[in-house]
């Protein structure tokens, strides 16, 4: 009888050719992230926390700049520091060569990507960091290279199977070097106490941005929300939720706290019930799920989902000061 590794043999062995090269593709790129972890416990730590301090020292941008498919993850590393707090822009080492070194000054930081630390275009833009006094972080895998020793912060990844079965592509190394960019950018975003309302200032259009907004931009305010105080005839309450038209309405006390809620649901409930005779307090669902005004569209997307309902009041303080619906979020592009 075949044990649970031959069972895995012989199912790994069924599979089509496409779906074992994705898997072995996915198997050694996650061995490679282990090793990147394995690194930032054995030494990488310690030089990530010290470009963390030498950038977070500069009074200018960082520059991030690699070539080939290391220039593809500069790339998108620019854009994530640029997009969590940290100006950053990408500079093509080959253009630098023809007057794009101008637009690097002294008090910005240098971060290069290269795998094997001797991509030729990079030599120039190393020189004018010597030259000038600009500080260069390094992320490269050969400790003994060129970019590796004129770096004032080196950043050596560890040694990585490539997923190519070629051994050519760069794939697990590029993967690496972009988790290890993703690194030093979060280190950066908690460092400076990064916080939504500076993520929302950099993210305005789109979902993301729309998530992002505030409760208190999309409710309906205190005149429109449908609101009873606690002792009312239903007649009055059936009243205020259609002239209302949220298909809800608020119960609150004499101190204007926010006590109860009653939906289109608990009509239907309670129909059989000589229901027009009876008071708001014997008919509301007690304790409604409320958000606050300052809590982000996002956040009462995600609450609404939880529990279940399709609208929410807004309280301040326990009292109400709106109402949200998911037709507000679907609105803003939330949902």
């Amino acid at each position: 009888m075949a044990g649970p590794k031959g069972r895995k043999a012989a199912s790994i062995g069924a599979m089509p050719d496409a779906m074992q090269s994705a898997l072995r593709t996915l198997e050694t790129e996650a061995e490679g992230l282990a090793a990147l972890s394995r690194a930032i416990h054995d030494g990488l730590g310690e030089a990530l926390v010290a470009a963390v301090e030498k950038i977070r020292a500069a009074s200018g941008r960082v520059i991030v700049t690699g070539m080939g498919k290391s220039g593809h993850i500069s790339r998108k590393i620019a854009a994530t520091f640029a997009s969590t707090g940290t100006p950053a822009y990408f500079v093509h080492p080959g253009e630098a060569s023809h007057g794009d070194l101008g637009m690097i000054t002294r008090d910005d930081v240098i971060v290069a990507l290269s795998w094997s630390g001797e991509t030729g275009e990079l030599r120039d833009l190393i020189e004018y960091a010597k030259r000038f006094r600009v500080a260069l972080v390094a992320i490269t895998s050969n400790a003994s290279s060129t970019l590796a020793e004129a770096a004032d912060v080196l950043l050596l990844l560890p040694q990585a199977t490539e997923a190519c079965p070629l051994g050519l592509a760069p794939t697990t190394s590029t993967l690496i070097q972009l988790a290890l960019g993703d690194a030093l950018a979060v280190a950066l975003f908690e460092s400076r106490g990064f916080t939504a309302l500076d993520f929302k200032a950099l993210h305005p259009g789109g979902k993301l941005g729309a998530s992002l907004t505030f409760v208190r931009d999309i409710m309906h305010p205190l005149p429109a929300t449908p609101l009873v105080r606690d002792g009312t005839r239903m007649t009055e309450a059936i009243v205020e939720m259609t002239s209302k038209g949220f298909g809800c309405v608020g119960i609150t006390d004499a101190a204007g706290v926010l006590i109860g809620i009653i939906t289109d649901g608990d009509l239907r409930r309670h129909m059989n019930d000589n229901l027009l005779a009876r008071s708001v307090d014997e008919v509301m669902t007690k304790k409604p799920k409320t958000v606050r005004p300052d809590q982000l569209a996002g956040e009462a997307l995600a609450f609404m989902n939880a529990v279940k309902v399709n609208a929410l009041f807004v309280v301040d303080g326990a009292k109400p000061v709106g109402l949200v619906r998911v037709h507000e979020l679907l609105r803003i592009g939330v949902a």
